[in-house]
């Protein structure tokens, strides 16, 4: 089987990638570097011919709010005009948990617009809605500081390892449609403020995390379960310990 991958370079791209091989699939890594651009078309349908599957792991390079809109809505509407002209059929998305209960996060509202694209596109597809990943927690902890200290919601969160979305992407990728959602998550829910502070001390950080309710998340305000799933969910297999000495070890 032919599969595309939108975006096959990135984080969970290369990881995805090598799972889809050894399962003896036909494996494209589908990139601007490799001339695929979702964004003019170039290449879209030389590309997609003869492909029964794609998985769109595109990501947008500016995340200021009417940029993100546009790169999702033009990508969206190009890819899905290309799979229709190959006879795709099965499309695969990533997402994100929570992407219409915080509609004040403009990355938030892009997804919702993506997502409702794919859903109308008539092609039968999979969206696979994720949490955030372990590998960012870097990335937030730095969002979050405040002097010497970090202001961290106390709503719920559930981060889940790049090497589990990708495994479960590519486990996707190799199923009927779903036509629906699949949300995906972390082995271990607890507070963001509490799983933060876990990271500070196990890297060494010394800075204190507060507990501020009030603390926004990329611009959003957190509440209890804005960042998990609320009903059924896949879970990874990587807690956070472990991810935490496979980070050191290859670090």
């Amino acid at each position: 089987m032919k599969i595309v991958v939108i975006g096959g370079t990135g984080l969970i791209g290369s990881k995805a990638l090598p799972i889809l091989r050894q399962a003896g699939h036909e494996v494209v890594a589908a990139s601007p570097k490799s001339g695929v651009n979702t964004i003019t078309g170039e290449g879209l349908k030389e590309a997609l011919t003869g492909a029964q599957v794609v998985v769109d792991l595109a990501n947008s390079p500016s995340f200021e709010d009417k940029a993100v809109l546009e790169f999702f809505e033009t990508s969206g509407r190009n890819l899905h005009a290309a799979e229709a002209a190959t006879g795709v059929g099965h499309h695969v998305a990533l997402s994100i948990v929570g992407i219409d209960r915080t509609p004040e996060n403009g990355y938030f509202r892009a997804k919702v617009a993506q997502e409702k694209l794919i859903e109308a596109s008539g092609i039968p597809y999979t969206i696979i809605r994720s949490t955030q990943f372990l590998e960012f927690l870097g990335g937030i902890a730095a969002s979050s500081a405040d002097g010497n200290t970090l202001r961290v919601s106390p709503g719920l969160f559930q981060p889940i390892a790049a090497d589990d979305v990708a495994a479960i992407v590519a486990d996707v990728a190799l199923a009927a449609p779903a036509n629906g959602i699949v949300e995906i998550a972390g082995p271990e829910r607890a507070p963001f403020n509490e799983i933060i502070a876990r990271y500070l001390k196990a890297i060494g950080d010394p800075r204190e995390v507060v507990r501020d309710p009030q603390a926004r998340y990329f611009g959003g305000l957190v509440e209890e379960h804005s960042l998990v799933p609320l009903g059924e969910a896949r879970h990874g297999r990587i807690g956070i310990d472990e991810w935490l000495r496979r980070s050191k070890a290859g670090a």
